[in-house]
């Protein structure tokens, strides 16, 4: 029923700089309805692009889908026997929808977590997962309750390293106070079209400041603690590759412009050459692909070699050209 799975290849980029396989979009619709045999198929194609693309590292969370992109990836590591071997997973928790009366809250509690985490674990039909990534900061959350939650789904052996997503350098100073096990990673909305990350280290003392809200110092605080940066909405969702956009302004226009004419002077792809320009950052940006189109993750294959190939003057061009005016 499902595809064949390739050998996985090796990791992409410096250490630290490899691909990522988010996988999100698997599963069908947000809503409860169960998945299809196709969302299997569907799926499992996903993984055996990624895996031609030398990914080896898979995203999840228990809310992406209502929790079936969990389940049909379950499945496809199901039907194929040894993969699980070839794969790491890494889930996340924290993030609760469509719960007593509230669309969306947050909860970091320790019974959650534990809760959460198992419930992963039995959709995704493994006993444990590479990584656990808090979602999001809870302002509830006492980080002892997190300590104790993390550390006995360690002696079970039920998650063998932690991180976060969507937090500060601070925030995750102040967890780690409390934690035994370091974190690892801290998942953030990083790419050309979202660059409030860069933005705020050339901004500093400069007016244009007022205009970002990505905590200065947090990529610093990452790369000074050896955290990997995961950068999720990297490739834009298609804005500089094809992806038609209702009213592209002219900055975007001209981005994808760049990008093509880059990928055409280096024998690549457009999203091979997005992926490198965030690889090319010394802070050992992890690029997160969000695509379920095979050809699409493929097509990211590239991205080491572009970012080894890359000038500072074209990557300062792509930055400039997506910014839509200089840099101070």
């Amino acid at each position: 029923m499902s595809p064949s799975v390739s050998k996985a290849g090796p990791h992409n980029g410096r250490p630290g700089q490899e691909l990522i396989y988010g996988c999100m979009g698997l599963g069908g619709s947000w809503s409860a309805e169960p998945f299809s045999s196709a969302q299997v198929d569907e799926a499992a194609a996903a993984v055996d692009a990624a895996l031609d693309a030398g990914i080896t590292l898979f995203d999840h969370a228990d809310i992406y889908r209502s929790g079936k992109a969990e389940a049909v990836f379950g499945e496809v590591l199901a039907n194929i026997p040894g993969l699980r071997n070839k794969v790491r997973l890494q889930t996340k928790c924290g993030i609760r929808l469509n719960e007593q009366g509230l669309d969306t809250h947050y909860d970091l509690s320790r019974d959650a977590i534990l809760a959460r985490v198992n419930e992963s674990l039995e959709r995704l039909r493994t006993d444990y997962v590479d990584v656990l990534l808090l979602h999001r900061p809870d302002p509830l959350m006492d980080p002892a309750e997190v300590a104790a939650a993390v550390g006995q789904l360690m002696a079970e052996g039920k998650v063998r390293a932690l991180g976060v997503s969507n937090m500060s350098g601070a925030q995750i100073e102040a967890l780690q106070d409390r934690l035994e096990t370091p974190v690892v990673a801290n998942q953030l909305e990083m790419g050309l079209s979202k660059r409030a990350w860069l933005e705020s280290t050339v901004l500093v003392n400069h007016a244009d400041a007022t205009d970002y809200s990505f905590p200065h110092g947090t990529v610093e605080h990452c790369v000074r603690h050896g955290i990997t940066l995961q950068a999720y909405g990297a490739l834009a969702r298609g804005l500089y590759t094809g992806a038609p956009a209702a009213t592209p302004s002219d900055a975007e226009e001209a981005t994808a412009a760049l990008v093509a004419e880059l990928a055409a002077e280096k024998n690549t792809t457009g999203e091979a050459v997005l992926l490198g320009w965030l690889i090319k950052h010394p802070a050992g940006i992890a690029p997160v692909i969000g695509t379920a189109n095979p050809d699409r993750i493929r097509a990211c294959a590239g991205a080491a070699d572009v970012a080894a190939a890359m000038t500072r003057a074209e990557w300062y061009r792509l930055w400039v050209t997506a910014r839509g005016s200089n840099i101070p």
